[in-house]
């Protein structure tokens, strides 16, 4: 019997009603509801420092980027909310990524996006949903980090209106695209890393 697909889920905000802290909530809700070991994550709880590599040989990595690594490496396929700031990632996303990809094995390769499928969405006020942001996240984590990014992603236009009161999206049919993206990512993160 195949083990169920272990997925982590987080938003590259730490706003309180973050429109993508919603999506990464209700991503962790449809997993869990198909049968996957599904963790919500919120970036907040892991606050650090701006990088700074004169810190880093001072100091090494906080203690939250090795905590964030340590999540990502139990979970074999990770969905990442990029909200779109100005036409890319926010800054907290980006500071996030740096300094987890900074917490190294002894061999010297950032295990957090190597061995790991993901997943990229976005929810925006905007008619695009966010998805400018997306191509900045794709090109950080596949050519920077070496991840293994899903060709399929998902966007959220209208973010102030999308969402129901029980978290759900309004649009059903948007829902199963989600839950099918989620499947994918399920999927590929278990035939691909067990």
């Amino acid at each position: 019997m195949t083990k169920p697909a272990s997925l982590l889920f987080f938003a590259g905000s730490a706003r309180r009603d973050s429109y993508n802290k919603k999506l990464a909530r209700l991503g962790a809700e449809l997993a869990r509801a198909d049968g996957a070991d599904a963790t919500f994550i919120d970036l907040a709880d892991y606050e650090m420092p701006i990088y700074n590599g004169d810190l880093e040989a001072k100091q090494g990595p906080p203690d939250n980027a090795r905590k964030l690594k340590a999540l990502m490496e139990h979970h074999n396929g990770i969905m990442i909310a990029c909200p779109e700031y100005n036409g890319t990632i926010t800054a907290l996303l980006k500071n996030t990524l740096d300094w987890v990809s900074r917490v190294r094995d002894e061999d010297g390769v950032a295990r957090a996006f190597k061995g790991r499928a993901f997943l990229l969405a976005s929810a925006s006020p905007g008619g695009m949903g966010g998805l400018r942001g997306l191509t900045t996240a794709r090109h950080v984590l596949e050519l920077g980090l070496g991840a293994l990014v899903l060709p399929d992603q998902f966007a959220v236009p209208r973010a102030a209106t999308a969402f129901a009161d029980d978290g759900s999206l309004k649009d059903a049919e948007a829902q199963e695209r989600l839950r099918s993206a989620i499947g994918k990512l399920a999927h590929t993160a278990t035939a691909l890393y067990g």
